[in-house]
């Protein structure tokens, strides 16, 4: 077993995935993802992104393939030790905003830094600093039935940038806000991932948003595609099957 550069802090070879229903997930990526960086993984609806974020967080167990973390082996590990990692290291935002009834905005979001053991001084002040900057601070002691939907949201951020984790896993975050709010929340996203350090994946299927980070992947249904401009045919130049030709290659 290989271990991986020592300048990415996840890496994945050769990764596979199968569906419970038997359908297929993911055919065989290999990619790597350095600390600090933004990556952006792009595809259409049905063509991975998720899978292969829940893969590289431990979510999905690897039944075939390796994903490392800081240079350790992730599918080696056991489903405690997996939460934990996810616990301690990672953070998640998941298209949906997915907040507890009971507690108000700023206990939502205070909640994994209680959970590793802060202080609720400390997880309050992180919580609240993360809440005003993504414009949700006034609404920090109301419950998330009085927020607006894409209020919600901003505090599930909110929530997975609190604990400064190392690497944030953001699935499609911004689906559920207003055009006008999107470039907000994406440049707070990204000036706190580069202020603070925290290498962030990505999945998006909007280019604007993929415009954003430092690099970006293509999925096509499981696997990496790089598309490539054919030339014009020089022996029919004008002909309409010829012209603007495009092909796409699979990188497994």
């Amino acid at each position: 077993m290989e271990a991986p550069p020592d300048n990415d802090v996840l890496w994945a070879r050769s990764l596979h995935y199968t569906h419970p229903d038997g359908s297929p997930g993911l055919g065989g990526i290999s990619l790597g993802v350095r600390e600090g960086e933004i990556l952006a993984v792009s595809g259409p609806r049905g063509s991975g992104k998720t899978t292969l974020l829940r893969c590289l967080s431990g979510q999905l167990p690897v039944r075939q393939g390796e994903v490392w973390f800081n240079s350790a082996p992730v599918h080696t590990l056991g489903p405690a030790a997996r939460e934990r990692l996810r616990r301690d290291r990672f953070g998640w935002i998941d298209p949906e905003p997915v907040l507890i009834p009971e507690l108000n905005v700023w206990e939502n979001a205070a909640l994994p830094l209680m959970l590793r053991g802060a202080g609720r001084r400390r997880a309050k002040a992180a919580a609240l600093e993360w809440l005003e900057r993504l414009d949700v601070g006034d609404s920090s002691r109301r419950r998330p039935h009085q927020l607006r939907h894409a209020e919600r949201q901003r505090v599930a951020i909110a929530r997975a940038l609190a604990p400064g984790p190392t690497v944030l896993f953001a699935d499609e975050p911004t689906a559920p806000l207003h055009r006008a709010d999107r470039g907000h929340v994406l440049r707070t996203l990204t000036a706190a991932a580069r202020s603070h350090g925290i290498t962030v994946v990505l999945a998006t299927h909007d280019p604007g948003t993929a415009a954003l980070a430092d690099r970006t992947v293509h999925l096509l249904d499981g696997r990496r595609v790089h598309t490539v401009h054919l030339p014009d045919s020089p022996d029919s130049p004008d002909s309409p099957d010829t012209e603007g030709r495009a092909a796409c290659s699979l990188s497994v």
